[in-house]
C-alpha cells in the first residue's frame, strides 16, 4: 500500500511540473517533495541494510533515546515504548498527545506496532532478537547502538546521525550536534571562569527495592561520565562501568571510596523517590561521607535523561553548571 501511494504521488509531481513547463524554476516546496520521494539505504548497527522506497514519516520508537533524537528531528513517533515513562522521565523533547502507547520496553506489543502501519520501527541493540525477527516480518527495522562505554558521546553523535538519515532529517541532525558542542564549549568555559576546573565530581542514581538501596555509579565511559571529562571536571569514580553503558553497581557502603567530590544525581519525585535525599538522610554512614559534610550533594533537575541525545545531554550540561559554579 504504501509503494502504491508513493507511485501515485511521483507521477502527480511528474504532471504537476509538466504544466508548469521545464524552464520555470523548481519552487522550494517541489524541491522538498523531490527529495522526500528519493529511496533511502542505511547501514544499522548490525551491519545490515536497510532500504526505504522514501524517508520514513511514520515511525515506532521502542527506545526513549531513540524517541527523544525522532522529536528533535523534527519526527513525532506514531508510537512509543512506554510513554507515561518517557513523560516522567525525559524533559529536553515532549510528545504530543496523539502518539501511541506500544508497551514496555522490552516488552513492547509487536500487534500494538504493526497495526500503527509504520513506515519504520526504530529499537536499540537492548531490545531482544525475539522481538526484533517478529517486527522484521511485516515492518523494517532500524536497530542503532543503545551505548558504547569505550566512546560513549561518538555514539550518541552516530545514532542521531543514522537516525536522522532514516527519516530524511540529516541535515537537523547535523544543526543539532553542532548545539550540543556549542552548549559544552561553553560549559567547559564556565566551569573554568568559576575555578572548578580538575575538581572532582560523580554522577549517580539510586533504587530500593524493599530495605535495599542500589546505587548506580556513572562511570568515565558513561555518557554523562565522558560529558563531564569533557567539561573539564575529573570522575572521582575510578572503577570500570559495563561495556555499553558505562553504569557500575555499589551501595551505601562503596561509596565510602569517594573523597570529597561533588556528588550529582539524578532522582524521580513520581517514579521511586529521592533515596538520597530521603531514605539515607539519616544514615550514619552517609551522613559521614566527606561530600555530604562539605554540602557538595546536587540533586539535578527531574527531567533530565541520562541515556538521551543531545538535548538531554545540552539539559545535564546547564544543570551541572548551574550547581557547581551557583
Amino acid at each position: 500500500m504504501r509503494t502504491a501511494r508513493l507511485a501515485a504521488a511521483v507521477a502527480t509531481l511528474a504532471v504537476a511540473l509538466t504544466a508548469c513547463g521545464t524552464t520555470e524554476p523548481t519552487e522550494p516546496a517541489a524541491q522538498e517533495s523531490s527529495v522526500a520521494a528519493q529511496p533511502v539505504s542505511v547501514t544499522d548497527a548490525r551491519n545490515k541494510t536497510i532500504e526505504l522506497p522514501a524517508p520514513a514519516t511514520k515511525v515506532v520508537g521502542l527506545e526513549w533515546g531513540v524517541v527523544e533524537n525522532l522529536v528533535t528531528l523534527g519526527v513525532m513517533p506514531v508510537g512509543v515504548a512506554d510513554t507515561k515513562g518517557y513523560t516522567t522521565w525525559v524533559t529536553a523533547e515532549k510528545l504530543t498527545p496523539e502518539v501511541k502507547d506500544v508497551g514496555t520496553r522490552g516488552e513492547a506489543s509487536v500487534e500494538a506496532i504493526v497495526g500503527l502501519d509504520p513506515d519504520l520501527v526504530i529499537v536499540t541493540t537492548d531490545e531482544t532478537p525475539a522481538t526484533i525477527a517478529q517486527l522484521e516480518k511485516q515492518v523494517p527495522v532500524l536497530v542503532v547502538r543503545g551505548a558504547d562505554a569505550s566512546n560513549a558521546i561518538g555514539q550518541m553523535r552516530t545514532n542521531i546521525e543514522l537516525i536522522g538519515k532514516a527519516v530524511g532529517k540529516s541535515e537537523q541532525a547535523t544543526s543539532a550536534l553542532a548545539s550540543f558542542d556549542k552548549k559544552l564549549a561553553e560549559g567547559k568555559e564556565k566551569i573554568a571562569a568559576a575555578g572548578k576546573a580538575g575538581r572532582q565530581f560523580t554522577m549517580a542514581d539510586g533504587y530500593k527495592q524493599g530495605s535495599t538501596i542500589s546505587i548506580r555509579m556513572f562511570s568515565t565511559g558513561s555518557l554523562l561520565g565522558a560529558v563531564g571529562t569533557e567539561m573539564g571536571l575529573k570522575n572521582g569514580w575510578t572503577a570500570a562501568g559495563d561495556p555499553n553503558y558505562g553504569l557500575a553497581q555499589t551501595d551505601i557502603e562503596g561509596l565510602t571510596k569517594l573523597g570529597n567530590v561533588n556528588f550529582l544525581y539524578i532522582a524521580s519525585t513520581t517514579d521511586g523517590g529521592d533515596v538520597f535525599g530521603g531514605d539515607l538522610a539519616g544514615n550514619a554512614i552517609w551522613k559521614g561521607l566527606p561530600f555530604v559534610k562539605a554540602g557538595t550533594v546536587y540533586r539535578l533537575p527531574d527531567g533530565v535523561w541520562m541515556f538521551g541525545g543531545p538535548k538531554s545531554t545540552e539539559q545535564f550540561i546547564d544543570a551541572t553548571v548551574k550547581a557547581l559554579t551557583s
